[in-house]
């Protein structure tokens, strides 16, 4: 067998797993009184069983099974459009669905890890007033502006290898994050991860990335394993900084084609004290403020200048 070929069956067996997983966290979180079945006193765990499932979907029980056990079948768009309504999925766990499922017209993101931003996307970041960055779907980040290096001082000063907006919230203090948060954002994230997984499943960088973050986050081994998906919003946050205290901010997404899955992240303010804080940081005012205990978490980093360029 060829490398090619190997890889390609790695991939769909990595693929199958991923969506007999996902069902099932899927099918245990639909009460059975919720569709009209008693609920028992029988039942060993939460949710529906797998024969109720079926039953309702106007599926083989036989199928369904081997479906969810990650067995090599083909799904039909009519059947898993039922399974689908039957789990009550949402717009994003139907794609997620589908994807996983290898359906024709389910179509993934091509991958580009080597693609370069082009300059004037830089230039956009720094002539804007507000907190600004592009991030790829595994939350690298790519660029930012001085603003939004004001607010997410972990990230920005990190090597190049850590400079991951997802992976500075996992594995950072709770005591100096820019989030208020920090367990409700993660979650989030992680939820939009899981979705955009769903377009590189059997990817090695991908497979690498995950298993990074399960060996330094408990908190995102548990997230991870609970399937949860959805896509990148209009989200309202709230965030801290030590200099002009608390922001409440909408952080919106906009698509960078120049690198596939990548997106311009905003933050507009919320608010008019919010707003005059930012007004503050775009001013360069308080730019290099830090919380008490940044010295003690990142004493490497505690005496860099404020001139210093951390994009470099």
């Amino acid at each position: 067998m060829s490398t090619a070929n190997g890889n390609g069956a790695q991939a769909a067996t990595t693929r199958r797993s991923e969506l007999a997983a996902f069902l099932r966290t899927r099918r245990e979180r639909i009460n059975p009184e919720d569709v009209g079945l008693p609920v028992g006193t029988r039942r060993r765990t939460s949710g529906l069983r797998r024969e109720e499932l079926a039953q309702l979907a106007g599926v083989g029980v036989t199928w369904y099974t081997w479906l969810e056990q990650g067995r090599p079948i083909n799904a039909s768009v009519q059947v898993l459009d039922a399974v689908s309504r039957t789990l009550r999925l949402d717009a994003t766990e139907r794609a997620h669905l589908f994807r996983l499922a290898d359906v024709p017209g389910a179509a993934t993101v091509p991958g580009c890890d080597d693609c370069p931003l082009p300059a004037e996307v830089q230039q956009i970041l720094d002539a804007l007033p507000l907190p600004a960055s592009v991030v790829t779907e595994r939350f690298d980040l790519l660029a930012w502006n001085h603003v939004y290096a004001s607010l997410f001082p972990r990230v920005t000063s990190a090597p190049p290898d850590a400079r991951n907006t997802l992976l500075s919230l996992l594995t950072g203090p709770p005591c100096c994050s820019p989030a208020d948060d920090q367990e409700s954002l993660c979650d989030a994230m992680i939820a939009q991860l899981r979705a955009a997984y769903g377009r590189h499943v059997g990817d090695p960088a991908w497979t690498h990335f995950i298993r990074r973050l399960e060996a330094q986050s408990p908190a995102f081994a548990k997230a991870w394993a609970s399937h949860d998906v959805a896509q990148p919003g209009s989200v309202v946050k709230v965030l801290r900084h030590p200099g002009v205290g608390k922001i409440t901010a909408t952080s919106t997404s906009f698509a960078v084609h120049a690198v596939p899955g990548a997106r311009m992240q905003v933050y507009t303010p919320a608010d008019e004290p919010s707003r005059q804080a930012l007004a503050l940081l775009a001013a360069g005012e308080e730019a290099g403020a830090r919380f008490p205990c940044w010295p003690l978490h990142h004493p490497e980093r505690a005496v860099a200048t404020l001139t210093a360029d951390p994009r470099v």
